[in-house]
């Protein structure tokens, strides 16, 4: 089987290519990062990249030695072993990189935004007029005014 080695990543959609226990790369926007009381110390990420989603398992003496790139991170490569439990496959980090910097880069050369260019809402200089309401009998009025 041929998969991409690090420090070339693997893409989501692609991690059932190598064996269980091989080393990889992958590399994605952060999603989600849980910290449960129960798991010891254990961080659980999640990255997704334009394939789908990558479950990380971030074990607390990796989580110490890249501690800001784990929390500070929003685009992380994280290089690591595969591993496979029944349909679930997570990728147990060994070195952590933030990558978040490529991120800032895609806006540099784009043009400035417009104030009033495509949002949620653009502004209106003047707020439009609701008709108001008529009575039936009045609408009717207005429609078939009375014959002299």
């Amino acid at each position: 089987m041929r998969w991409p080695r690090p420090p070339s990543c693997l893409r989501a959609a692609d991690l059932d290519l190598p064996p269980n226990g091989a080393l990889v790369a992958v590399a994605g926007l952060v999603l989600v990062r849980q910290r449960p009381g129960t798991a010891k110390g254990v961080i659980f990420v999640t990255l997704e990249d334009e394939t789908g989603v990558v479950n990380v398992v971030v074990w607390a003496q990796v989580y110490e030695a890249y501690r800001r790139q784990v929390i500070a991170g929003r685009l992380l490569r994280v290089t690591g072993r595969i591993q496979r439990e029944g349909a679930v496959t997570h990728v147990v980090a060994r070195h952590v990189e933030d990558l978040s910097a490529l991120l800032d880069s895609l806006a540099a050369g784009a043009p400035p935004l417009d104030p009033a260019g495509p949002t949620d809402e653009v502004r209106r200089p003047v707020p439009p007029q609701r008709p108001r309401a008529m009575h039936p009998r009045d609408q009717a009025r207005a429609h078939f005014p009375a014959r002299p």
